[in-house]
């Protein structure tokens, strides 16, 4: 066994240590290997993200959170096996949202809830009764947590029209959780406790 003294230390090789040389281009005065450079470029721009299929509440639940956490708007097409109409509704909004519509104007994520799935029929709570989805196919989209039921489409003949659906995907995508957590300006509680002043 070979002892280590200070003249064997001082004879070996200095270690070599990532280099944190100056950089022009970057305000913090460090470069960044370009390998992280572009991982860190390709995660600030918007991307669509298309979830796994909602079979049961607390699956719609985790997809609401993951899509609030993000600020970005969760669109949910409420779908059936035995709905002709989502047959054909259905493939057309996955292309468009796998085809990059809504990633310029901050991206969208994009859930089909199964509507006949036996936990989203009967489960507690009863999604389709909380969110009033009363014909399938119907497009729902979240922004925020919050259903924007004012901008809902359960028409067949729009959900077919590629360019009605660019629009209301591009639209959607807008909003991207921007409300902030400031005041509306409305009256807290809906005025119960009277006006503050």
């Amino acid at each position: 066994m070979q002892r280590f003294t200070s003249k064997a230390v001082r004879a070996s090789a200095p270690a070599k240590l990532p280099s944190l040389s100056p950089s022009r281009s970057r305000p913090h005065g460090l470069s960044m290997p370009v390998s992280t450079q572009r991982r860190l470029q390709s995660s600030a721009r918007a991307k669509n993200q298309i979830y796994d299929p909602i079979r049961n509440p607390d699956s719609f639940f985790t997809h609401l959170s993951l899509s609030s956490s993000s600020r970005t708007p969760l669109l949910t097409l409420w779908t059936a096996s035995w709905c002709s109409n989502c047959k054909a509704v259905a493939p057309l909004v996955r292309s468009l949202v796998e085809s990059g519509v809504g990633e310029a104007e901050g991206g969208v994520g994009l859930a089909f809830v199964e509507f006949d799935s036996p936990d989203i029929m009967s489960g507690t709570p009863n999604l389709a009764l909380t969110y009033m989805i009363n014909s399938l196919p119907t497009l729902l989209s979240f922004d925020a947590g919050e259903a924007q039921t004012e901008t809902k489409v359960a028409d067949a003949r729009k959900l077919a029209d590629r360019e009605f659906l660019v629009e209301w995907i591009r639209t959607e995508a807008r909003r991207h959780g921007g409300r902030g957590g400031g005041s509306s300006g409305a009256p807290l509680f809906g005025g119960l406790f009277g006006r503050g002043k």
